[in-house]
């Protein structure tokens, strides 16, 4: 029993002198066998400095200073890990039975960088290689049965990268990170804090399964993401290469807050487009970079979305997605807290006086994205119009916008063709739109303020402007078109009672058809066929509508059929002015030439003696050639052609 006890005693006091040796041993020493064994282990290089101090028991321990883990040798030249100063420590009972319990892994303002390629993680460690002491060569198989787990990590001020396939996808700094997984069979739970403007934003982690991870099969994951106006959810599967597929829950209170937070400051969210919102749907993320969601349910402000997204990674992102909103409400689109200005519609005078708007119109949003998106809706409700149900197509590309309409319903009829916004060489505007069935007085009092015309119409309209603002754009319009409207009216505005034909129809004009083309150039509309055919009248018109402008020259011409010993009488009436406040002034001289069949001086003498007549029998003045008389004698004369020209029409 004596030699037992010497055998024991002999073997504590060698492991007392190699503890006793290795805890006197120069710090560089002891830095130089690590880093040996670290090569050995994982075929990379470990860099310390500052010196390294050891603990035995109960943790097997090393603090140093300054630190880097080496990278793989595909990867970058940059280190995998490095820090200010880490501390490792092992549980040593778990040493002694073949495991490696870690306790603690505490780095101070490291730097972890992640690489993926072609499906290699650079975590991943080679170990069927490890080199001999004397360097001569050879193999050591790995210990595949040996468990490692982690009871503690901690990174303080952290810089968090990640590259995949030689691009940078994330590179975060001020990072606050910690992680267990403190047995095989226990989930790994990692959460994260960083800095994000507006405040702070919060990652926590759960993989149930981290061997099966590791190993790279698909695992499941929970993943939530706190930031300042929102949070992220994700609930499914994922491998080391990043594929993903789950469900994701969106929520915001505040979008623009949480754009802001991750770097898309001074983006602004539409009214009616998820200023809040809460979107839900099957997401599958694959390696290359393509999104997919199925299932989609989107609740943003009050509108509801459904239908499916497809989104590839690039730059810009390519979009597809088809949508179905039911009944959307853009009526707010444009609210951003100020009031809108007039000049981009309305038929106000103030409008009309101020002009079209030099402000520059940013168009910049159309780069963000390129792709299709198909969105169908029972009606849409924007600033200024309704539309009912519309089948609508937005092509992005490179730039251009082109909004297709497969018909888009609006004002009881229907819209087919396409309005393109082109940015790429300066912005451009223009499109090519056919319309059928249309309320005219509908379109008139929602575009123009116009209520008196009613009718059914139909057309073609194809227009181009060019211009960094409204202005410039609407002084380039260049187009042409045409209108064909079926039987209408006109109310308060009875033209056989002005003609004076009889009682009329109560105050309205009633008309059989309105047909006319026009062109555009320069901002200028002219139009020379205008007609509208009644049943004892026709209408013709001609001039120009300044579009750029804002103003009018416009003759429109009233014909009665049945005068003038049915060889007709026209009643011309020019339209002349801005459009806030044109003139309208009828041309008699041509109704009474016409009437008196060219014996106008005979007419005018006659009146003339009749009115001189009157003034002097009311005023005394008879005879009198002074200016109050020649005044009163064109007031006279024009109030008497006016009373001459009813008769003329058939009046009493």
């Amino acid at each position: 029993m004596k030699w037992l006890m010497r055998i024991l005693f002999l073997l504590v006091a060698v492991v007392g002198l190699v503890i006793g040796a290795l805890l006197l041993m120069p710090g560089d020493k002891l830095a130089t066998i690590l880093a040996e064994q670290v090569k050995a282990q994982t075929g990379r290089d470990l860099k310390l400095s500052g010196g390294v101090k050891l603990s035995f028991w109960p943790v097997l321990g090393m603090e140093t200073g300054a630190v880097s883990f080496g990278n793989a040798s595909w990867a970058g030249s940059e280190p995998m890990l490095s820090a200010e100063s880490l501390a490792v420590g092992v549980d040593t009972l778990a040493i002694l039975s073949g495991d490696v319990l870690i306790k603690r892994i505490i780095a101070e303002n490291p730097t972890l960088r992640l690489e993926l390629s072609d499906g290699r993680g650079n975590w991943e460690f080679d170990t069927a290689v490890a080199p001999t002491a004397s360097g001569s060569g050879g193999s050591k198989p790995a210990d595949a049965s040996r468990a490692v787990t982690l009871e503690h990590l901690k990174l303080t001020q952290a810089r968090l990268i990640f590259v995949e396939n030689g691009s940078a996808r994330f590179d975060v700094a001020d990072v606050d990170l910690s992680a267990s997984w403190p047995a095989v069979s226990a989930p790994m739970v990692l959460d994260a804090q960083m800095p994000v403007p507006g405040g702070e934003a919060r990652v926590d982690i759960k993989i149930p399964d981290l061997p099966a991870y590791a190993s790279g099969a698909a695992s499941e994951i929970e993943l939530a993401l706190a930031a300042p106006g929102g949070d992220i959810g994700f609930d499914g599967r994922v491998n080391l290469a990043g594929e993903m597929d789950g469900k994701l829950q969106l929520k915001t209170k505040d979008t623009e807050k949480m754009l802001a937070a991750f770097g898309q400051e001074g983006v602004g969210v539409p009214h009616g487009l998820g200023r809040a919102a809460n979107v839900s749907g099957q997401m599958t993320y694959t390696r290359d970079g393509r999104i997919s969601v199925r299932d989609l349910v989107a609740s943003l402000d009050s509108n509801r979305f459904t239908g499916e997204v497809d989104i590839v990674i690039s730059n810009p992102p390519q979009i597809t997605a088809r949508l179905d909103a039911s009944d959307l409400d853009l009526s707010r689109y444009n609210q951003s807290g100020q009031t809108v200005s007039s000049s981009s519609g309305g038929s106000g005078a103030g409008a009309a006086s101020e002009g079209w708007s030099r402000e520059p119109i940013d168009a910049s949003a159309l780069a963000l994205a390129n792709g299709e998106i198909r969105l169908t809706a029972k009606s849409i409700a924007l600033p200024e119009l309704t539309l009912g149900p519309s089948d609508l197509t937005m092509r992005l590309d490179r730039s251009r916008a082109a909004l297709e309409m497969n018909p888009a319903t609006l004002f009881s009829g229907t819209l087919n063709g396409q309005v393109v916004a082109n940015n790429r060489n300066g912005l451009s505007v223009g499109g090519k739109i056919k319309a059928k069935g249309i309320d005219l007085k509908q379109a008139l009092t929602a575009l123009v303020g116009v209520e008196r015309l009613s009718g059914t119409g139909s057309g073609s309209f194809e227009f181009l402007g060019v211009g960094q603002n409204e202005n410039q754009i609407m002084r380039s319009l260049s187009g042409k078109g045409r209108l064909d409207v079926g039987k209408g009216l006109i109310s308060g505005f009875d033209l056989d009672r002005l003609m004076g034909r009889g009682k009329g129809s109560g105050g309205t004009t009633v008309f059989n058809s309105l047909t006319g083309s026009f062109t555009i150039d320069q901002g200028v509309l002219q139009n020379n066929d205008l007609l509208m055919s009644l049943d004892n009248f026709r209408a013709d018109g001609k001039g120009k509508v300044g579009i750029g402008a804002r103003n009018i020259d416009y003759l429109f011409t009233p014909v009665a059929l049945r005068a003038n010993s049915g060889e007709g009488l026209s009643v011309p009436v020019r339209i002349v002015g801005p459009w806030s406040n044109p003139s309208i002034k009828p041309d008699l001289t041509k109704v009474i030439e016409a009437a008196a069949g060219g014996k106008v001086k005979e007419l005018e003498d006659d009146v003339k003696k009749k009115v001189i007549d009157k003034i002097g029998g009311d005023t005394g003045t008879a005879g009198t050639d002074g200016d109050s008389v020649e005044d009163a004698l064109k007031n006279k004369l024009e109030d008497e052609a006016k009373k001459g020209l009813l008769k003329l029409f058939g009046g009493n």
